[in-house]
């Protein structure tokens, strides 16, 4: 069984960036052919598929978010984290880490980041 959980601060000022840690467990990372990823859902709104890396090392963006998002991954610890810089408001969310690139069969139960001065 698959096991995957967020941590990091649940509160991050406007400008800074926000940085969050998947810990995987029941299964490697660097399994062929995994893609692992970090979504988002903002108050009242949808599911947002921000990046994700893949089994090898490669990363993939959404185009809105490339520019302020950064994924990599500690294979020792079996661990992928994100950076998201220059915050605001718009990026408080629950941000979810998830196996999988475009269909999820795991998901960590979430965590809340609140972007507030």
């Amino acid at each position: 069984q698959v096991q995957l959980q967020e941590s990091g601060p649940g509160l991050v000022k406007p400008s800074q960036t926000l940085s969050l840690t998947c810990t995987v467990s029941g299964g490697s990372i660097t399994t062929n052919y995994y893609y692992w990823s970090w979504i988002r859902q903002p108050p009242g709104k949808g599911l947002e598929w921000m990046g994700a890396i893949a089994y090898s090392g490669s990363t993939y963006y959404s185009p809105s978010l490339k520019s302020r998002t950064s994924i990599s991954r500690d294979t020792s610890k079996n661990q992928f984290t994100l950076q998201l810089s220059s915050v605001t408001p718009e990026d408080t969310a629950v941000y979810y880490c998830a196996r999988g690139g475009s269909r999820y069969d795991y998901w960590g139960q979430g965590t809340q980041v609140t972007v507030s001065s």
